[in-house]
């Protein structure tokens, strides 16, 4: 499991999930080509993990990384599912650059969501129900409202969870995919009032310090108890 791990973390320094020069194809076959060898990592310790029959829901185990691994994943199948409806039916007030920057921001999100699949294997959750009923997708600023929300809780989720990942090759890959989710996060609020993609005042309710420039940080109970109004799927927390 050892060598397993090194090699990912060899891989994930070599190159970058996000390299700019990837077209939107070759990002999401990549997304799940670097997995395979997380999976490998996965698969090998899924027969000792011992999570309970809960019969129904999704069950996030915090004992070891992977519990960390698909509390990500949850949060980004809400993400990749929020992000491929807009795309497909973008508010008829959206500018042409904000459909385009919507689509790009579906094509991060399905790869992150895809990428975190692929890595988890067998050992991963299965795909969540969500409710996006108080959500008015054919109105901008209740989708930008919600985008903000999300881009926003996902950083401070990130933030959160570092703490609790324990291999240098998963810390990394949170590294890589948070730094995204807040470029996300500063563009949607640009949109919405321009210059303050960079406002930390108003996210200090997600620990967000302004005198320290440091951005927000919320433990996953918190983050979840948030995103639950977003989620059907019954979603259970040991070890946490």
């Amino acid at each position: 499991m050892k060598n397993n791990e090194l090699k990912i973390k060899d891989e994930l320094q070599e190159e970058s999930l996000f390299n700019g020069s990837l077209g939107r194809r070759s990002f999401l076959q990549y997304a799940g080509v670097s997995a395979a060898g997380m999976a490998l990592v996965a698969a090998g310790c899924k027969k000792d993990r011992g999570y309970p029959d809960m019969n129904a829901g999704a069950t996030l185990d915090f004992k070891d990384d992977f519990g960390v691994l698909n509390y990500a994943y949850a949060l980004e199948q809400l993400e990749a599912a929020f992000y491929v409806k807009v795309a497909a039916a973008p508010p008829a007030a959206f500018t042409t650059a904000q459909k385009a920057y919507f689509q790009d921001i579906q094509f991060h999100e399905v790869a992150h969501r895809e990428f975190f699949k692929n890595a988890l294997s067998t050992a991963a959750i299965g795909s969540l129900e969500v409710d996006f009923s108080s959500i008015d997708f054919t109105s901008a600023t209740s989708v930008l409202g919600a985008a903000m929300a999300f881009e926003d809780l996902g950083v401070a989720a990130y933030n959160g969870a570092g703490v609790r990942i324990k291999t240098d090759a998963y810390l990394v890959l949170a590294g890589k995919i948070v730094s995204v989710e807040a470029r996300h996060a500063a563009y949607i609020r640009d949109i919405i009032s321009n210059g303050t993609f960079a406002d930390l005042n108003s996210l200090t309710a997600l620990g967000a310090s302004n005198a320290n420039g440091l951005d927000g940080a919320l433990t996953p109970d918190k983050v979840l108890a948030i995103a639950g109004k977003y989620i059907k799927t019954k979603i259970n927390v040991i070890n946490l």
